[in-house]
Protein backbone atom coordinates (compact mmCIF):
# COMPACT_ATOMS: atom_id res chain seq x y z
CA UNK A 1 0.00 0.00 0.00
CA UNK A 2 1.38 3.42 -0.94
CA UNK A 3 2.16 5.78 1.94
CA UNK A 4 2.82 9.50 2.10
CA UNK A 5 6.38 10.48 2.97
CA UNK A 6 6.95 12.52 6.13
CA UNK A 7 7.94 15.52 4.02
CA UNK A 8 4.78 15.37 1.95
CA UNK A 9 2.69 14.82 5.08
CA UNK A 10 4.13 17.97 6.66
CA UNK A 11 3.49 19.88 3.44
CA UNK A 12 -0.13 18.72 3.41
CA UNK A 13 -0.53 19.62 7.09
CA UNK A 14 0.85 23.10 6.49
CA UNK A 15 -1.51 23.44 3.51
CA UNK A 16 -4.47 22.62 5.77
CA UNK A 17 -3.08 25.03 8.33
CA UNK A 18 -2.71 27.76 5.70
CA UNK A 19 -6.30 27.27 4.56
CA UNK A 20 -7.57 27.59 8.13
CA UNK A 21 -5.36 30.61 8.86
CA UNK A 22 -6.41 32.39 5.67
CA UNK A 23 -10.07 31.75 6.45
CA UNK A 24 -9.69 33.11 9.99
CA UNK A 25 -10.45 29.76 11.61
CA UNK A 26 -6.97 29.31 13.11
CA UNK A 27 -4.27 31.63 14.45
CA UNK A 28 -0.88 31.42 12.77
CA UNK A 29 0.91 30.69 16.06
CA UNK A 30 -1.41 27.74 16.68
CA UNK A 31 -0.31 25.98 13.48
CA UNK A 32 3.13 25.27 14.95
CA UNK A 33 1.54 24.21 18.24
CA UNK A 34 -0.56 21.66 16.39
CA UNK A 35 2.35 20.36 14.29
CA UNK A 36 4.57 19.94 17.36
CA UNK A 37 1.78 18.13 19.24
CA UNK A 38 1.15 16.02 16.14
CA UNK A 39 4.79 14.90 15.99
CA UNK A 40 4.93 14.15 19.69
CA UNK A 41 1.80 11.99 19.71
CA UNK A 42 1.95 10.68 16.10
CA UNK A 43 -1.44 12.08 15.16
CA UNK A 44 -2.96 13.52 12.03
CA UNK A 45 -3.01 17.31 11.87
CA UNK A 46 -6.75 17.54 12.32
CA UNK A 47 -6.83 15.08 15.22
CA UNK A 48 -4.01 16.95 16.94
CA UNK A 49 -5.81 20.27 16.52
CA UNK A 50 -9.03 18.84 17.92
CA UNK A 51 -7.28 17.30 20.94
CA UNK A 52 -5.70 20.67 21.70
CA UNK A 53 -9.13 22.28 21.44
CA UNK A 54 -7.96 24.55 18.62
CA UNK A 55 -10.03 23.00 15.83
CA UNK A 56 -13.50 21.56 15.40
CA UNK A 57 -14.57 18.76 13.11
CA UNK A 58 -16.29 21.37 10.94
CA UNK A 59 -12.95 23.20 10.55
CA UNK A 60 -11.29 20.01 9.31
CA UNK A 61 -14.07 19.27 6.81
CA UNK A 62 -13.85 22.86 5.56
CA UNK A 63 -10.08 22.67 4.99
CA UNK A 64 -10.21 19.26 3.32
CA UNK A 65 -12.99 20.35 0.98
CA UNK A 66 -10.89 23.28 -0.22
CA UNK A 67 -7.65 21.31 -0.34
CA UNK A 68 -9.17 18.65 -2.58
CA UNK A 69 -11.67 20.93 -4.38
CA UNK A 70 -14.50 18.88 -2.91
CA UNK A 71 -17.75 20.87 -2.48
CA UNK A 72 -19.89 20.43 0.60
CA UNK A 73 -22.43 22.47 2.54
CA UNK A 74 -21.96 24.01 5.97
CA UNK A 75 -24.04 26.12 8.31
CA UNK A 76 -27.81 26.61 8.47
CA UNK A 77 -30.21 27.56 5.71
CA UNK A 78 -29.03 25.20 2.99
CA UNK A 79 -31.55 23.61 0.61
CA UNK A 80 -30.68 20.02 1.48
CA UNK A 81 -31.90 17.90 4.39
CA UNK A 82 -29.25 17.01 6.96
CA UNK A 83 -30.21 13.37 6.30
CA UNK A 84 -28.15 13.67 3.13
CA UNK A 85 -24.96 13.19 5.13
CA UNK A 86 -22.39 13.52 2.36
CA UNK A 87 -23.69 16.98 1.46
CA UNK A 88 -22.49 18.21 4.87
CA UNK A 89 -19.98 15.63 6.15
CA UNK A 90 -18.27 14.03 3.14
CA UNK A 91 -15.21 13.01 5.17
CA UNK A 92 -17.15 11.37 8.01
CA UNK A 93 -17.09 7.55 8.37
CA UNK A 94 -20.48 7.34 6.67
CA UNK A 95 -19.24 9.62 3.90
CA UNK A 96 -16.20 7.38 3.43
CA UNK A 97 -18.46 4.34 3.04
CA UNK A 98 -20.62 6.11 0.48
CA UNK A 99 -17.57 7.24 -1.49
CA UNK A 100 -16.30 3.66 -1.45
CA UNK A 101 -19.66 2.52 -2.83
CA UNK A 102 -19.41 5.17 -5.54
CA UNK A 103 -15.96 3.86 -6.51
CA UNK A 104 -17.29 0.31 -6.76
CA UNK A 105 -20.14 1.47 -8.99
CA UNK A 106 -17.71 3.37 -11.20
CA UNK A 107 -15.71 0.17 -11.65
CA UNK A 108 -18.67 -2.14 -12.15
CA UNK A 109 -21.04 -0.01 -14.19
CA UNK A 110 -20.24 3.65 -14.85
CA UNK A 111 -17.12 2.94 -16.88
CA UNK A 112 -15.60 5.78 -18.85
CA UNK A 113 -16.12 5.46 -22.57
CA UNK A 114 -19.31 3.41 -22.30
CA UNK A 115 -22.95 4.40 -22.75
CA UNK A 116 -23.80 3.16 -19.26
CA UNK A 117 -25.03 6.23 -17.43
CA UNK A 118 -28.17 5.18 -15.54
CA UNK A 119 -28.68 3.17 -12.36
CA UNK A 120 -31.89 2.31 -10.51
CA UNK A 121 -31.79 2.06 -6.71
CA UNK A 122 -34.32 -0.63 -5.76
CA UNK A 123 -35.70 -2.31 -2.64
CA UNK A 124 -38.47 -4.61 -1.50
CA UNK A 125 -40.56 -2.49 0.85
CA UNK A 126 -40.93 1.11 2.14
CA UNK A 127 -38.59 2.21 4.91
CA UNK A 128 -35.47 0.36 3.80
CA UNK A 129 -33.53 3.55 3.04
CA UNK A 130 -33.71 3.38 -0.73
CA UNK A 131 -34.48 7.08 -1.33
CA UNK A 132 -31.89 8.31 1.14
CA UNK A 133 -29.19 6.12 -0.38
CA UNK A 134 -30.09 7.38 -3.88
CA UNK A 135 -29.82 10.99 -2.67
CA UNK A 136 -26.46 10.46 -0.98
CA UNK A 137 -25.09 8.58 -3.98
CA UNK A 138 -26.13 11.38 -6.32
CA UNK A 139 -24.30 13.91 -4.15
CA UNK A 140 -21.12 11.80 -4.06
CA UNK A 141 -21.04 11.54 -7.85
CA UNK A 142 -21.51 15.31 -8.19
CA UNK A 143 -18.72 15.89 -5.66
CA UNK A 144 -16.50 13.74 -7.92
CA UNK A 145 -17.11 16.22 -10.75
CA UNK A 146 -19.65 14.01 -12.55
CA UNK A 147 -22.65 15.82 -14.03
CA UNK A 148 -25.35 14.00 -12.09
CA UNK A 149 -29.14 13.84 -12.37
CA UNK A 150 -31.28 12.31 -9.63
CA UNK A 151 -34.71 11.24 -10.89
CA UNK A 152 -37.47 10.59 -8.38
CA UNK A 153 -39.25 7.72 -10.11
CA UNK A 154 -41.33 6.87 -7.05
CA UNK A 155 -44.69 8.20 -8.22
CA UNK A 156 -46.41 6.58 -5.23
CA UNK A 157 -44.44 7.92 -2.27
CA UNK A 158 -41.93 10.50 -3.52
CA UNK A 159 -39.25 11.77 -1.18
CA UNK A 160 -36.51 13.54 -3.14
CA UNK A 161 -38.40 16.85 -3.12
CA UNK A 162 -38.32 16.69 0.69
CA UNK A 163 -34.65 15.72 0.91
CA UNK A 164 -33.61 18.54 -1.44
CA UNK A 165 -36.30 20.99 -0.31
CA UNK A 166 -37.67 21.69 -3.77
CA UNK A 167 -41.25 22.26 -4.88
CA UNK A 168 -43.04 19.29 -6.39
CA UNK A 169 -45.83 20.94 -8.36
CA UNK A 170 -44.20 19.89 -11.61
CA UNK A 171 -41.91 16.98 -12.32
CA UNK A 172 -41.64 13.56 -13.91
CA UNK A 173 -45.37 12.84 -13.89
CA UNK A 174 -46.01 16.05 -15.85
CA UNK A 175 -43.36 15.13 -18.41
CA UNK A 176 -44.86 11.66 -18.83
CA UNK A 177 -48.29 13.12 -19.59
CA UNK A 178 -46.86 15.88 -21.78
CA UNK A 179 -48.58 18.54 -19.70
CA UNK A 180 -45.69 20.88 -19.02
CA UNK A 181 -43.15 22.83 -20.98
CA UNK A 182 -41.60 24.33 -17.85
CA UNK A 183 -38.08 23.67 -16.64
CA UNK A 184 -38.77 20.80 -14.25
CA UNK A 185 -35.15 19.80 -13.52
CA UNK A 186 -33.87 21.68 -10.48
CA UNK A 187 -30.21 22.51 -9.81
CA UNK A 188 -29.03 22.04 -6.22
CA UNK A 189 -27.35 25.23 -4.92
CA UNK A 190 -23.97 24.66 -3.33
CA UNK A 191 -23.37 21.31 -5.03
CA UNK A 192 -22.14 22.04 -8.57
CA UNK A 193 -23.11 19.46 -11.16
CA UNK A 194 -26.10 18.05 -9.25
CA UNK A 195 -29.66 18.32 -10.55
CA UNK A 196 -32.92 16.75 -9.38
CA UNK A 197 -36.00 15.80 -11.39
CA UNK A 198 -38.76 15.53 -8.75
CA UNK A 199 -41.69 13.17 -9.14
CA UNK A 200 -44.30 15.84 -9.71
CA UNK A 201 -47.92 15.37 -8.60
CA UNK A 202 -48.81 11.79 -7.61
CA UNK A 203 -50.87 10.29 -10.46
CA UNK A 204 -53.64 7.68 -10.08
CA UNK A 205 -51.93 5.36 -12.57
CA UNK A 206 -48.14 5.43 -11.97
CA UNK A 207 -47.47 2.00 -13.46
CA UNK A 208 -49.21 2.88 -16.72
CA UNK A 209 -47.43 6.23 -16.95
CA UNK A 210 -43.99 4.71 -16.42
CA UNK A 211 -44.71 1.99 -18.96
CA UNK A 212 -45.07 4.55 -21.73
CA UNK A 213 -42.30 5.04 -24.25
CA UNK A 214 -42.07 8.68 -23.13
CA UNK A 215 -40.04 7.64 -20.06
CA UNK A 216 -37.55 5.87 -22.30
CA UNK A 217 -37.20 9.09 -24.29
CA UNK A 218 -36.80 11.17 -21.12
CA UNK A 219 -34.09 8.81 -19.87
CA UNK A 220 -32.23 8.84 -23.20
CA UNK A 221 -32.20 12.64 -23.21
CA UNK A 222 -31.02 12.67 -19.59
CA UNK A 223 -28.17 10.25 -20.29
CA UNK A 224 -26.99 12.39 -23.19
CA UNK A 225 -26.89 15.49 -20.98
CA UNK A 226 -25.49 13.96 -17.77
CA UNK A 227 -22.61 11.66 -16.90
CA UNK A 228 -24.59 9.81 -14.24
CA UNK A 229 -28.34 9.33 -13.81
CA UNK A 230 -29.56 7.87 -10.50
CA UNK A 231 -33.19 6.72 -10.39
CA UNK A 232 -35.05 6.43 -7.10
CA UNK A 233 -37.77 3.78 -7.41
CA UNK A 234 -40.86 2.64 -5.48
CA UNK A 235 -40.73 -0.46 -3.31
CA UNK A 236 -41.35 -3.81 -4.98
CA UNK A 237 -44.30 -4.52 -2.69
CA UNK A 238 -46.15 -1.40 -3.88
CA UNK A 239 -46.32 -2.33 -7.57
CA UNK A 240 -44.48 -3.31 -10.73
CA UNK A 241 -43.07 0.19 -11.29
CA UNK A 242 -39.66 -0.78 -9.94
CA UNK A 243 -39.16 -3.39 -12.66
CA UNK A 244 -40.12 -0.93 -15.40
CA UNK A 245 -37.72 1.73 -14.14
CA UNK A 246 -34.84 -0.69 -13.63
CA UNK A 247 -35.34 -2.18 -17.09
CA UNK A 248 -35.09 1.27 -18.66
CA UNK A 249 -31.93 2.00 -16.63
CA UNK A 250 -30.33 -1.35 -17.45
CA UNK A 251 -28.77 -1.80 -14.00
CA UNK A 252 -29.90 -1.89 -10.39
CA UNK A 253 -28.41 -1.49 -6.93
CA UNK A 254 -30.47 -3.50 -4.44
CA UNK A 255 -31.05 -2.08 -0.95
CA UNK A 256 -31.93 -4.15 2.13
CA UNK A 257 -32.30 -3.13 5.78
CA UNK A 258 -31.05 -5.22 8.66
CA UNK A 259 -33.88 -6.78 10.72
CA UNK A 260 -36.48 -5.55 8.22
CA UNK A 261 -35.97 -6.95 4.72
CA UNK A 262 -37.18 -10.50 4.30
CA UNK A 263 -34.76 -12.87 2.63
CA UNK A 264 -37.51 -14.34 0.45
CA UNK A 265 -38.57 -10.90 -0.80
CA UNK A 266 -34.97 -9.87 -1.41
CA UNK A 267 -34.42 -12.96 -3.56
CA UNK A 268 -37.72 -12.32 -5.34
CA UNK A 269 -36.57 -8.80 -6.21
CA UNK A 270 -33.20 -10.02 -7.50
CA UNK A 271 -34.99 -12.64 -9.62
CA UNK A 272 -37.35 -9.97 -11.00
CA UNK A 273 -34.40 -7.84 -12.02
CA UNK A 274 -32.59 -10.69 -13.72
CA UNK A 275 -35.74 -11.91 -15.50
CA UNK A 276 -36.22 -8.38 -16.86
CA UNK A 277 -32.67 -8.33 -18.21
CA UNK A 278 -31.46 -5.89 -15.56
CA UNK A 279 -27.86 -6.20 -14.38
CA UNK A 280 -27.70 -6.30 -10.58
CA UNK A 281 -24.43 -4.45 -9.93
CA UNK A 282 -24.46 -4.89 -6.17
CA UNK A 283 -26.40 -4.68 -2.93
CA UNK A 284 -26.28 -2.50 0.17
CA UNK A 285 -27.27 -3.55 3.69
CA UNK A 286 -28.52 -0.58 5.69
CA UNK A 287 -27.93 -0.67 9.45
CA UNK A 288 -25.51 -3.56 9.07
CA UNK A 289 -24.46 -5.05 12.42
CA UNK A 290 -20.93 -4.36 13.61
CA UNK A 291 -18.51 -7.27 13.45
CA UNK A 292 -16.14 -7.59 16.40
CA UNK A 293 -12.50 -8.15 15.55
CA UNK A 294 -11.32 -11.16 17.59
CA UNK A 295 -7.72 -9.91 17.83
CA UNK A 296 -8.17 -6.26 18.68
CA UNK A 297 -11.65 -6.37 20.16
CA UNK A 298 -12.64 -3.43 17.94
CA UNK A 299 -15.80 -3.23 15.87
CA UNK A 300 -15.80 -2.71 12.11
Amino acid sequence: MATMSSGKAREADRSIGAILVNSGRLALADVERIINFQKEHELRFGDAGMQLGLLSEADIFYALSLQFDYPYLSGPGHPVSDEVVVAYRPFSPEGERLRSLRSQLQLRWFKEGTSRAALAVVGTRPGEGRSLLAANLAVTFAQAKERTLLIDGDLRNPRQNLLFKIENQTGLSNLLTGRTQDQVIKLVPGIPGLAVLPSGPIPPNPEELLGRSSFDRILEQSMSAFDVVIIDTPAMTTGADVTLLARFAGAALVVARNNMTRTSEFQELVDLMQDAGVKVVGSVLVDAPFVKDKKSGSRS
